[in-house]
């Protein structure tokens, strides 16, 4: 056990970038590279505001991403309980000073950029619990004194994201925690205990919803109740995937998009465009590469010794799928309009930022596979 834990911390450059995933790299990167493209067209096929910021941050943080790859996955274990504390800090600190928009207070002026910590928190959540989990025995998982800490840990963050308001990023932030516990090993009854608990409280949740999170489940159960209003957005978004048929209209010829009929097409939409542009068959293959990258991050996972380490890129892949298939679901009418974006595709910072953290700390468990924490 000390000889692998000694080989591993001292693994030279050369072996550690011979030890990387390549195949997860290059997904990454390619669906980097089409989210600069697609970028692009929502500017009209200039260099705008939204292309140039993209361009840049995805660079930025792919750079970050790389080089953190490096740190020992012992650092991030660590690690793991302070990454939660500052995130949920800075999430606290939204409440008092953080910056209005469209009557919702998310974000941090960090100056160099609006921080939005409620996006960090879903994978400082990950990461708390990847590391309480390692350290708590797999029979004593379901033992109630071991599931105070977890509960707590995720519904204070919950709480906080719904007070911004942002109902839909505190469901993804419980969705991705929920992930890793039952990963973990903890039972289902507890999780249908929850279930019942929640509904029985739904009457009492909804009072609080403002009146444009009740117009929004509203749409979503009848769109065509306002179709120039709430349901005017939902409305859009199924008729540009719809024009789009087979092979799609072609890169910077989708008419809903370029016309401006589809609001928000660089954010939470932007699936929308590229459909409409690529058609089913393009929408077909975006999802093949996410589904590679959620692969290879589970994979990664699989072959790694320290159950820190299996259980974050467990949690992580889950995540993932759990914020591609709510923001395909949500443009489709599948799912109410909760603002979920498509991670890296959708133009948004802290989004990004949180994503190549978590790649980060999937790559730093491929390169530490055979390393073991106590």
């Amino acid at each position: 056990m000390l000889a692998h834990r000694s080989i591993q911390s001292s693994l030279s450059l050369r072996d550690k970038i011979f030890s990387l995933d390549y195949i997860l790299i290059l997904s990454v990167l390619i669906l980097g590279i089409i989210s600069m493209f697609a970028m692009y067209s929502t500017d009209g096929g200039e260099f705008n505001y939204h292309t140039k910021s993209h361009i840049l941050r995805f660079s930025v943080f792919f750079l970050m991403f790389m080089v953190l790859s490096l740190f020992q996955i012992r650092i991030w274990h660590q690690s793991a309980f302070l990454i939660y504390v500052v995130f949920f800090l800075l999430l606290l600190a939204v409440k008092y000073f953080g910056l209005t928009s469209s009557g919702s207070q998310r974000w941090l002026n960090l100056y160099f950029m609006n921080l939005q910590p409620s996006e960090l928190m879903k994978i400082g959540l990950i990461l708390f619990l990847a590391k309480y989990y390692h350290r708590v025995p797999h029979h004593d998982v379901n033992k109630l004194k071991y599931l105070f800490l977890p509960i707590v840990a995720l519904v204070s963050p919950v709480l906080l994201v719904i007070t911004q308001p942002d109902l839909g990023t505190s469901i993804l932030i419980a969705a991705g925690g929920t992930a890793v516990a039952w990963l973990a090993g903890v039972r289902v009854k507890f999780f249908a205990y929850a279930i019942i608990l929640f509904v029985s409280l739904m009457p009492i949740a909804i009072s609080f919803l403002k009146p444009y999170q009740k117009s929004r489940i509203l749409t979503f159960l009848n769109p065509d109740r306002d179709p120039l209003g709430a349901g005017y957005q939902i409305i859009q978004s199924k008729i540009a995937i719809g024009s789009g048929g087979l092979f799609g209209k072609g890169y910077l010829n989708g008419s809903q998009s370029y016309l401006d009929f589809l609001p928000e097409k660089h954010t939470d939409f932007i699936f929308t465009l590229f459909s409409e542009e690529h058609g089913f068959i393009g929408s077909v293959l975006l999802l093949f590469l996410y589904a590679i990258i959620i692969y290879r991050t589970a994979k990664i996972g699989a072959s790694a010794r320290s159950f820190f380490g299996k259980l974050f890129c467990y949690g992580f892949a889950s995540s993932i799928f759990i914020y591609v298939t709510v923001n395909m679901s949500m443009v489709l009418g599948l799912l109410p309009i909760v603002g979920s974006p498509l991670p890296i595709m959708s133009y948004g910072g802290s989004s990004m930022l949180a994503t190549m953290i978590g790649f980060s700390v999937v790559m730093s468990t491929k390169i530490y596979q055979k390393q073991i924490i106590a």
